[in-house]
């Protein structure tokens, strides 16, 4: 079986949620002791649920949190405040809990892996991070495709892998680090969205206000040298995304697999989700909107998958931090779910 095979054989076992249920769990909300909708946004994460779930008894305890990371050629055009090495030291910065990502992932019991699928460094072993190097970094997406069809499978592949591997799992979210990733990202957000690349792009990881138009000039030129075809999530991922967000995207996919909701956290974190949602549509489905960033275009993304953010918090941090942030907030909706008695448990009489 090929890549692409493969491929088809896992988007084959993702189906809908099971909306009869999320009637019934709705039923419970309204009879829930309090007064109907008074807990907003929570009870519809706590409906969601039980709807991804397929189940009356929604669950948040096991949340897992892929940090995917790769290197990407793009760089080279001057498209980052930081050098790539950068992205290697972080990901040992990681493996040893001195993170955000890490530190938050902590607070709200999730169980943090990195994923290398693309640093240019060989590390040592280490517990916390996977190997799945599929290139040494992506090639200048701004000179020609940033990577091939093969490897473009093989990083989706490598995200729902991970996932399928674990035990079982309530929530999934993939966090991200590579030095110059929001240009990939505003790239696939420009195709997939129908924004301009000056529209897409911001000032990913700080950028000086008066480099932002090279930037954009920097996704434009890429897009108009790959021509990634608007109706081929593997040919723009190929030509203009990264190893780290294919894998993103395939982290995404393994959670809909998996029947646990995919929370997304920030831009980068979105575009992978246009791609997954492209792949097989109807998956945004699964998804939670963790956070809504401070990156120029990710309220614009947000809106195409008919997303609302759970946060506004003025996060650009990206590496998965905003997503494990919400998780909390669900851990409070599945709980109110759960723990709650209904009126009649109660002997509340809200009637006149």
């Amino acid at each position: 079986m090929n890549f692409e095979e493969k491929l088809k054989a896992h988007l084959s076992q993702i189906t809908p949620p099971n909306m009869a249920l999320a009637a019934i769990a709705a039923q419970r909300e309204s009879d829930l002791a309090k007064p109907r909708g008074s807990l907003g946004r929570l009870e519809e994460l706590a409906i969601q649920l039980c709807s991804i779930q397929n189940s009356l008894h929604p669950r948040s305890a096991s949340k897992l949190i892929v940090v995917c990371a790769a290197d990407h050629g793009v760089v080279a055009e001057g498209v980052s405040p930081y050098p790539k090495d950068v992205t290697r030291q972080q990901i040992a910065n990681f493996q040893e809990g001195g993170g955000a990502i890490t530190s938050i992932g902590k607070t709200v019991g999730a169980n943090v892996l990195l994923l290398d699928v693309g640093i240019n460094y060989d590390f040592t072993p280490h517990p916390k991070r996977i190997d799945a190097k599929i290139a040494y970094g992506t090639k200048n997406m701004a000179q020609g495709p940033a990577m091939t069809y093969e490897e473009a499978y093989k990083s989706i592949l490598a995200g729902i892998d991970v996932v399928l591997s674990q035990p079982p799992l309530d929530l999934v979210s993939a966090g991200e680090m590579g030095i110059g990733n929001t240009t990939p990202s505003s790239a696939i957000a420009s195709i997939l969205t129908g924004l301009s690349p000056k529209e897409a792009t911001g000032r990913g990881s700080g950028l000086a206000p008066d480099k932002i138009s090279h930037k954009a000039s920097v996704i434009e030129r890429a897009i108009e040298i790959n021509k990634p075809d608007p109706q081929n999530p593997i040919d723009i991922l190929a030509k203009v995304g990264g190893l780290e967000i294919g894998a993103m995207t395939g982290v995404y996919l393994g959670g809909a697999i998996r029947k646990a909701a995919v929370v997304i956290d920030g831009f980068i974190g979105a575009a992978a989700a246009l791609l997954a949602e492209r792949l097989s549509p109807g998956i945004s489905k699964y998804f939670i909107a963790g956070h809504r960033s401070k990156e120029k275009a990710h309220q614009a993304v947000l809106n195409h998958l008919k997303l609302a953010p759970l946060l506004d918090l003025d996060l650009w941090l990206g590496e998965g931090s905003g997503a494990a942030v919400a998780m909390g907030l669900i851990d409070c909706a599945v709980n109110h779910y759960n723990w709650m008695r209904t009126l009649a448990e109660a002997s509340v009489n809200d009637t006149l």
